[in-house]
């Protein structure tokens, strides 16, 4: 069996999802594994990943419109606000989607569904410097 780790650094603008399917497939690719699995996290707690639409980009406004309403930026809701009124809600955020994922790779390629792409989803209302790790495992 093969493993592979790679260090993705991925600098993010605000409040934003940076699809980085493109990268992280190449890495794939890059490996040669052809049948294993590649498995992402992002160390950050106020950052995330998801696997979401890639075809229309109003599903991303939506989404980032949606977490504005569930998890409001008000100062007075939250004791944590030592870097910020967006430091307790991007962490709220974060709990509720994802630090990593798996993806199961066949045939050297990630098996994503049709519309589905990889996203950094960023939480903070600045952009930031964000670390991704990469495991690829397989045959």
């Amino acid at each position: 069996m093969k493993t592979i780790n790679l260090n993705l650094n991925i600098n993010t603008k605000p409040k934003c999802l940076i699809d980085i399917t493109i990268e992280i497939s190449q890495q794939v690719e890059n490996s040669k594994v052809q049948n294993g699995l590649c498995s992402l996290f992002i160390q950050h707690t106020s950052a995330s990943l998801i696997i979401q639409e890639n075809a229309d980009p109003s599903v991303l406004r939506d989404i980032e419109s949606f977490f504005k309403r569930l998890v409001t930026e008000d100062e007075n809701l939250y004791e944590h606000n030592s870097e910020g009124p967006d430091d307790m809600p991007a962490h709220i955020r974060s709990l509720l989607t994802n630090t990593s994922l798996s993806i199961p790779i066949i045939n050297s390629k990630l098996e994503l569904g049709t519309w589905q792409g990889l996203y950094l989803y960023e939480h903070r209302n600045r952009g930031y410097s964000r670390k991704v790790i990469v495991n690829i495992m397989g045959e």
